[in-house]
């Protein structure tokens, strides 16, 4: 809070969904583990094909948190929200995890 009090310009609390990139040397394996990761609830994954052949496979979660938290040095929150959000955030790691 000491931090965010001192801000002159624009703050915002950001919690970044977890991302695995994974290099497969055949693209039924990846295919394979695209599926694995739907099903398990990372919806937001997907598979990419290099110029050179490069298979990657990327496991992406939907946990994402973007709230700004002040303009121009300006709170826009309070402590209070400030707490709840950390809160959701930790929730979110969790999930992750």
């Amino acid at each position: 809070m000491t931090a965010l009090e001192k801000a002159t310009g624009d703050v915002v609390f950001k919690f970044e969904p977890f991302v695995l990139h994974v290099l497969c040397r055949e693209l039924q394996d990846a295919q394979l583990l695209h599926s694995v990761a739907i099903d398990s609830g990372f919806r937001n994954s997907g598979i990419t094909v290099g110029r050179g052949g490069k298979i990657t496979m990327a496991v992406r979660s939907t946990q994402c948190l973007e709230v700004p938290l002040s303009h121009k040095g300006r709170l826009m929150v309070s402590e209070e929200y400030i707490e709840f959000l950390v809160h959701v955030a930790n929730q979110k790691m969790e999930e992750n995890i």
